[in-house]
């Protein structure tokens, strides 16, 4: 399909890819830090998480129907209507509130969360199309390399993302008269999603599917996005109102479980079904995801409770807290480059997994023992060493599947993948909140900030936490900031066997060959299915 391409071709290919990637990466980090401003604005504090909750129940319901979309039609239209949506999403969010309250879409606090899922629906594409483009362009012996350029984009993007949007709502507001700076932070994907389109409608071929071309199953389709979206809402709901048994979370929980089921037993009677559940019985395809399952979780919850750390133990500014990722981010662009080049050049992927994976406990075991007076130098490199050990993850872990399963079904298996790991940091922030939260119920003094509050301080969607009580703005008091150590210390605890469970995973991924063609043909191996 794509081996008349030049490497120019591929390459011009991969750019427009990676740069939507990177619009989408960089919305889920970029909004965060300008939410305090948008909520003063619109008025909407109470609704405040909504934004980030109605961007990630989108983009993760969405991402399996577009891996099944790319196994049945052109890529590149896939890639491009993705494009198109997340842009419209994004003009959308940037004009919310601008005309007032609208029929049917509310005051402008409504319209930016509706807006936001808007979004969401074009980012899962985003998100879930640059590995299978990828694997289209590069066979399996070469994409390692490549793939570890999408580990880049997102380590890119979560260093740039809460510096512009802190930048361009604090200074932008000259930039457009009469624009609000935060409106900025939406309005900036606009050229950038420009500038992709251009690099895909102009150099990316058709990339037309291997497989035989069957109707879309809509209804499994269905029953997958109506179960996956209370998921989410019920994991997102901050817990200090709805607890883990209250009537709203139980209802959801049990309306996802009640959809879910229904999706399975379609999909076992479907023709098409929007995922091929043959696939589970490969155990490259089965064991790769039940870590990276467990792995997303461990990387969001460093993201979100490291800047409490910072805040609330040694007491720096919120600004400087954000700042302190940057080596988290740099060891992830890091590892991910390398492990990609490693393979590329000796294959062997299994290796790297698992030395990433023991670097990453190393990182989250000095995390777990961090004492009070840790010096914040030293937190900077313990971040850095998670980052190391986080790198191989993503590109590796998605590689060893594609190789593994029939390339007819590229699109449902890598598109799993991603799925995975976002659900597992999902679940992974609700329950880790959970036990930051009552172990602060147990160690906070009467007079301190009530625990409950500290569920209400992340924005845990987006991945940036920031400072809503009045101790956190005044600094911490020696009581709360020995608290706070002793809650978190407990939540990397939980971290850790999140990452040693990874690992154990991990060591039963079969190692196996490197494909050097895209062609079809039986998969050697240990895939036991074939297409339907």
């Amino acid at each position: 399909m794509t081996e008349n391409l030049t490497q120019r071709s591929r390459m011009l290919t991969l750019a427009g890819v990676l740069l939507a990637l990177f619009l989408s990466s960089l919305d889920q980090t970029i909004v965060a830090t300008a939410l305090p401003r948008i909520v003063a604005e619109l008025h909407g504090f109470d609704r405040f998480a909504w934004v980030a909750t109605a961007y990630l129940a989108a983009s993760t319901a969405l991402v399996p129907v577009y891996g099944k979309l790319a196994d049945m039609y052109s890529r590149r239209n896939i890639e491009v209507t993705a494009i198109l949506i997340f842009l419209t999403g994004s003009a959308l969010c940037g004009l919310a509130g601008e005309f007032g309250p609208l029929p049917v879409l509310g005051d402008g606090m409504s319209q930016l969360i509706i807006f936001r899922a808007v979004q969401g629906l074009g980012g899962a594409g985003l998100l879930a199309m640059a590995f299978i483009i990828i694997a289209d362009l590069f066979s399996p012996a070469e994409r390692g390399k490549y793939q570890g350029f999408v580990g880049a984009t997102f380590g890119l993007a979560s260093v740039l993302g809460p510096f512009l949007g802190g930048l361009l709502t604090d200074h932008g507001s000259g930039l457009l008269p009469g624009v609000a700076g935060w409106r900025l932070v939406f309005y900036v994907n606009l050229p950038l999603g420009l500038l992709a389109l251009w690099f895909i409608l102009g150099r990316m071929p058709r990339l037309k599917p291997r497989g035989e071309k069957k109707p879309l199953d809509y209804l499994s389709a269905l029953l997958l996005m109506a179960g996956l979206v209370p998921l989410v809402l019920g994991l997102q709901l901050n817990k200090a109102q709805y607890g883990w048994t209250a009537p709203l979370t139980l209802g959801l929980f049990a309306a996802a479980a009640g959809l879910l089921l229904l999706f399975v037993f379609r999909s076992l009677r479907s023709d098409n079904p929007i995922l091929d559940l043959t696939l589970f019985q490969n155990p490259v395809f089965r064991t790769a995801n039940i870590a990276t399952f467990l792995l997303g979780g461990a990387f969001l919850s460093i993201v979100i409770f490291e800047p409490l750390f910072m805040v609330h133990v040694l007491g720096v500014s919120a600004t400087k807290a954000g700042l302190s990722l940057i080596p988290l981010s740099l060891g992830v662009v890091g590892g991910s480059m390398l492990a990609g080049q490693m393979v590329a050049r000796f294959g062997h992927y299994k290796h790297w997994m698992l030395a990433g994976g023991l670097l990453l406990l190393l990182g989250q075991g000095l995390l777990a023992t961090m004492p009070p007076t840790v010096a914040y130098e030293q937190v900077l490199l313990y971040v850095m060493i998670c980052g190391l050990g986080l790198g191989p993850c993503m590109p590796l872990y998605t590689l060893a599947i594609q190789n593994a399963i029939d390339p007819r079904l590229t699109g449902q298996a890598t598109s799993a993948s991603q799925f995975f790991r976002q659900i597992g940091g999902v679940m992974a922030a609700a329950l880790l909140g959970t036990v930051l939260t009552m172990s602060l119920a147990q160690t906070l003094p009467p007079t301190a900030t009530p625990a409950p509050e500290v569920a209400a301080q992340t924005t845990v969607a987006e991945g940036i936490p920031f400072p809503t009580t009045a101790a956190a703005l005044s600094g911490p008091t020696p009581e709360a900031r020995a608290a706070f150590s002793h809650a978190i210390s407990r939540v990397y605890l939980c971290t850790l066997c999140l990452v040693l469970c990874g690992w154990l995973a991990t060591l039963f991924i079969p190692d196996l060959p490197l494909r050097t063609s895209n062609a079809v043909k039986p998969v050697p191996v240990l895939a036991t299915h074939a297409a339907k």
